[in-house]
């Protein structure tokens, strides 16, 4: 009687441990869901927005209208939109220089979001050369998750082109190199690629580009000059502590 009072009870603690088990997972599920949503229905209005300007634009001499504004108006924060295609990373981009890490983990209308939204550097300004932008490697492969497929060069090979937009109009990118990196100093002989984004000397722009040219996973064979503005993608990485994992590109010409 003992013996199956014992068992009957492990039952019991079993079955309520999968029941709050499948609950927690159930609820991060639905929580990504609403996350990646939201971000999905940002991307219809901009694609909205295109819609109603390419037809303006047909019919009129009416000057660039940016597809983007609605998003301005709703959030001041908001700086561009970023997309790979053919990846999952298809979202806002934003920047508050005085809250460095405040999109971290909030979404683009600022409640609580535990993928965040992908933020520029603090150290970015207009004309800085080198636009940083962080966004969070997520487990269900949403932000900037896919950026790691770039360790592999047949991804670049199918991937070769970013698209970065502002306000002030749209940018390719051609990627020029991917790289394995740590932050915050913790190895001394680390290349610290998130301290580039001033570019304008050309001293530090050829120097970032030497450094880049060290830490290279493989030859793509795009090269940049002076003068020439680029982009910095940099999500978490696993292969070390306090890991990351860097794609930079140039813009191509308009």
């Amino acid at each position: 009687m003992k013996k199956f009072d014992f068992l009957r009870l492990f039952q019991i603690i079993f079955a309520c441990a999968f029941v709050v088990s499948a609950f927690m997972v159930a609820s991060l599920l639905l929580r990504a869901y609403r996350e990646q949503k939201a971000f999905d229905n940002l991307a219809m209005l901009v694609d909205s927005n295109t819609a109603s300007d390419d037809l303006l634009s047909a019919d009129s001499e009416t000057e660039f209208i940016s597809p983007y504004i609605r998003l301005k108006e709703q959030n001041e924060d908001f700086y561009g939109w970023i997309s790979i295609e053919g990846t999952r990373v298809d979202y806002p981009v934003m920047y508050t220089p005085e809250d460095p890490e405040y999109y971290l983990r909030r979404s683009f209308d600022g409640s609580r979001a535990e993928s965040g939204v992908p933020f520029l550097s603090a150290d970015c300004f207009d004309g800085c050369g080198n636009y940083l932008i962080y966004g969070h490697n997520m487990n269900n492969g949403t932000m900037f998750a896919d950026i790691l497929s770039y360790a592999k060069k047949d991804f670049w090979q199918k991937h070769p082109v970013i698209q970065f937009d502002t306000l002030d109009g749209e940018g390719k990118y051609e990627v020029m190199a991917a790289f394995y990196a740590q932050a915050n100093g913790v190895e001394q002989d680390v290349f610290p690629y998130y301290q580039y984004t001033d570019l304008t000397s050309q001293k530090v722009f050829d120097e970032y580009l030497q450094q880049i040219s060290g830490v290279a996973l493989y030859d793509t064979g795009i090269t940049a000059e002076y003068g020439d503005v680029l982009i910095t993608l940099s999500t978490c990485s696993y292969h070390a502590e306090n890991g990351r994992f860097v794609v930079v590109a140039k813009e191509m010409e308009k």
